[in-house]
């Protein structure tokens, strides 16, 4: 539990909250998790792949994990998540986006932001697997996914999950995108994304031919541009503007039926603070815990370097285990600082 959220004396400010925990931070108690994989095909005639790792009770319950922009079960925070739930006895999936398992996908799209219909797939089959509702976490990009799942299935979204949460994710996706296009950010945290996301899409110009201005792409600097020549496009989306403003959740979390945690830290420099939602913007269902430190998708803990980062994934499960269906209240936030407004 992480009590009134504070991360270490020797860790301060939200750009260090975010960049040790990924390079250093240690993930799990015992050894790193050992997956298995397989692959699904798609309606499409494309393919995902998706890593399991699966407890020894037939009927253990099931924590889902969608991970964020370029990310992967081998993610830090799914590591996180992965250890949590083995610790609990529970299965474990990742699902992957296409082209973030280590091999590009065969159809002449990618993924973005608010793919809610992949994600409403994705989460049928393992409804099916389980034959039982799921757990559903959904880190950065992915959490704004899981959300706009959630808003477009309504009343139907319980049949399928029983709580479903988002950490750290940008549910403003024009405010996140201009925050990570400024200043250090772009420097740093721009740079690294571009560095996989344009040899990816490249190759996927490779495959298709004509599909994107090539030279255009080249020159690419910045997340804006990708997606107006990229991501938009291909997904259905006029320009930037427009798949910003149709894909973020933000304006739609009042729509949710289902308990959804949305967990944000306030000095998040993905996500700026003054985008946040308060009380008043979302509905019943959902819980909001905004604490002061974090970074993004950081929450740093312990003493003395190297630190850890299990104990938000910890908190997050706990709420997940007791969420209840509302007007009963949320759970208590599992020790996060919770701010609602």
């Amino acid at each position: 539990m992480l009590g009134e959220f504070r991360a270490p004396r020797w860790l301060p400010g939200g750009h260090l909250q975010t960049i040790w925990p990924a390079l250093y931070g240690r993930r799990v108690v015992g050894p790193h998790p050992i997956y298995q994989r397989e692959r699904w095909n798609t309606p499409d005639g494309d393919f995902i792949d998706v890593d399991f790792r699966l407890a020894r009770r037939a009927d253990a319950p099931w924590l889902v994990l969608f991970h964020g922009l370029e990310g992967s079960s081998r993610s830090h925070y799914a590591e996180a998540f992965a250890d949590v739930a083995h610790a609990l006895g529970w299965n474990y999936a990742v699902p992957h986006f296409r082209g973030c398992s280590g091999e590009l996908n065969l159809a002449p799209r990618a993924y973005h932001s608010g793919d809610h219909e992949e994600i409403g797939w994705m989460l049928g089959r393992l409804r099916e697997r389980a034959g039982r509702p799921l757990h559903a976490v959904g880190v950065s990009l992915g959490g704004n996914a899981l959300l706009r799942w959630a808003e477009e299935a309504g009343d139907t979204a319980t049949a399928t999950v029983r709580a479903v949460a988002a950490v750290c994710s940008p549910i403003d996706l024009a405010a996140g995108g201009h925050a990570i296009g400024r200043g250090f950010n772009r420097q740093v945290y721009t740079r690294m994304f571009l560095r996989s996301m344009k040899p990816k899409a490249l190759a996927k110009w490779a495959q298709h031919p004509g599909l994107f201005d090539r030279d255009k792409l080249l020159a690419v600097r910045d997340l804006y541009e990708f997606d107006n020549l990229f991501t938009a496009p291909l997904h259905g989306f006029r320009n930037t503007d427009d798949y910003w403003a149709r894909a973020s959740a933000k304006p739609h979390l009042a729509r949710i039926r289902v308990p959804a945690l949305v967990l944000n830290a306030r000095n998040d420099p993905f996500v700026p603070a003054a985008s946040l939602p308060g009380a008043r913007e979302v509905g019943p269902f959902v819980t909001l815990w905004q604490p002061p430190h974090g970074g993004h998708v950081g929450f740093p803990a312990g003493r003395l370097p190297p630190g850890h980062v299990r104990a938000m994934p910890q908190a997050v499960v706990d709420w997940l285990r007791c969420a209840p269906t509302p007007p009963a209240g949320g759970c208590p936030p599992g020790g996060l600082a919770r701010r609602t407004g």
